[in-house]
């Protein structure tokens, strides 16, 4: 996988981190850099860890169902896909996060596991898909969520809610094709 693919990859597992950060920026007046590196560090950090610790439980049985990682790793990226869709779709339009600028460390804990989770079933794909620099996507990842993360804090605070459906659709619609894409590579399509 290239960087290009690493940093579209890394753009649709940050989508969930956004949303959640336009969402913080929404009940602060003025979003302080403090509140943007806070949810920065939080997300990005936990979307970069989830990765890794995925592909280093996929790398221990990736050896044994070698005859169907492309079918995994596709499934995988698609049921995330597909259920980001669905909450992108599912959500009312009016009111669709919850007002909480709680940037303790109880919460944000809980928000940057809740956000990062679907980032340990893609670092089971990325053992699954092979050729793979896990430092480089750990990295990319990270500083890709990190950033706009903290973006989402600033943008939520001047620009309100628009933003956080679309982020959701675009993350789902990467990771879906994302899966395809490993898919038909594995056929020999690609």
């Amino acid at each position: 996988m290239g960087f290009g693919e690493l940093f579209i990859l890394a753009i649709g597992l940050s989508m969930d981190a956004f949303a959640v950060s336009v969402c913080k920026g929404l009940c602060m007046k003025k979003a302080s850099g403090k509140a943007m590196v806070t949810c920065g560090s939080w997300f990005g950090g936990f979307q970069g860890l989830m990765p890794l610790i995925g592909f280093l439980l996929g790398s221990l049985f990736a050896a044994a169902i070698q005859n169907i990682d492309h079918w995994v790793a596709f499934g995988l990226l698609a049921i995330i896909g597909i259920n980001m869709l669905k909450e992108a779709c599912s959500k009312e339009e009016k009111n669709s996060c919850e007002c909480d600028c709680n940037l303790s460390f109880k919460m944000m804990f809980t928000m940057a596991v809740a956000t990062s989770i679907d980032a340990l079933a893609v670092g089971i794909s990325l053992a699954m898909a092979g050729n793979v620099n896990i430092w480089v996507a750990v990295g990319l990842i990270a500083l890709v969520t990190f950033s706009l993360s903290a973006a989402g804090v600033k943008i939520g605070s001047v620009f309100g809610d628009k933003f956080e459906k679309k982020a959701q659709v675009a993350g789902g619609v990467i990771l879906i094709f994302l899966g395809v894409k490993i898919l038909l590579e594995h056929l020999g399509i690609l």
